[in-house]
């Protein structure tokens, strides 16, 4: 009997094909953003004095957040937004500055009673060591006055560069650069510097724009930090300065997402629109979303 021998021809096996589109996208590593190209310090400069000018536009009537009527009640109410919100202090500082108006009656003042005045705003026993040393150092050494240098200012108690900064800016029209959490996050954000540390992130900054802009300069900032760029989540799609911003898309980029992250007023609530306040005699800001 003859026996037939059949031969086996081996077939290749390929992977299965995804079941859908969607499997076959999961599948595929996400496509990376183009590089950006190296920026020459020129035309970063070019580029950061442009969104200095955006930020003027947008907010017209930047401005110191914190209530105040002269440099004494600003350089309290300064040391008190340590920690806490502008809003927060001026709920707080009426009441304050109507027992101790001046920096006698609050150095006489009964830690106690002080630590209780200023509860509401946080951390209120080291707040009531810093405004009593500082009281008593502007009675006993300045006559009561607040010092227009910042050398004077930075050696009072729990004052330091971005208080001393902000009371010249604002008190006495000396230019300062205010480097608090907004303005050091939005500074490495827009590729102005790379320093943590306030002292240096000022320094960086003051070489790129010009002495004059300091004061104005860091309320737009901070102003635009509060409201649109904010730490966690910032709102990218909404923002009037994004094609200028080498951080682009580190936060929400969908414009109508992005719109409901906004914040307009102090204190106010998601998807409120751009407004000044009522008693700012200039125009509106248009929405951030039409420009």
């Amino acid at each position: 009997m003859k026996t037939t021998t059949v031969k086996r021809t081996a077939t290749k096996t390929t992977a299965a094909a995804p079941k859908s589109a969607k499997a076959a996208a999961a599948k595929t590593p996400a496509a990376k953003a183009p590089a950006r190209k190296p920026e020459s310090r020129a035309a970063m400069i070019r580029r950061a004095r442009r969104i200095n000018r955006e930020l003027a536009e947008v907010y017209p009537y930047a401005h110191p957040e914190l209530d105040f009527t002269n440099p004494f009640e600003l350089l309290v109410a300064t040391v008190l937004s340590a920690q806490t919100t502008d809003l927060r202090v001026n709920q707080t500082t009426p009441a304050l500055f109507a027992l101790c108006p001046t920096p006698e009656d609050m150095a006489a003042m009964d830690p106690e009673r002080l630590e209780e005045l200023i509860r509401p705003a946080g951390f209120f026993r080291a707040k009531t060591k810093s405004l009593l040393g500082l009281s008593a150092a502007l009675r006993d050494r300045f006559g009561g006055e607040v010092p227009g240098r910042l050398e004077d200012l930075v050696s009072l108690p729990g004052v330091g560069r971005k208080t001393a900064n902000v009371v010249l800016g604002n008190a006495f029209g000396v230019p300062g650069i205010t480097v608090d959490t907004h303005f050091g996050r939005l500074a490495r954000r827009f590729g102005w510097t790379t320093q943590e540390d306030p002292e240096k992130v000022e320094a960086d900054v003051a070489e790129i724009f010009p002495k004059s802009e300091w004061t104005m300069l860091s309320h737009r900032v901070v102003f635009h930090g509060r409201r649109v760029c904010h730490s966690r989540k910032p709102a990218c799609g909404a923002c009037p300065i994004a094609p200028l911003c080498p951080s682009y898309g580190e936060g929400e980029t969908d414009p109508e997402k992005a719109k409901k992250l906004l914040k307009y007023e102090m204190g106010g609530q998601p998807g409120q629109r751009l407004r000044p306040p009522a008693d700012y005699p200039g125009r509106p800001a248009a929405p951030l979303a039409a420009r």
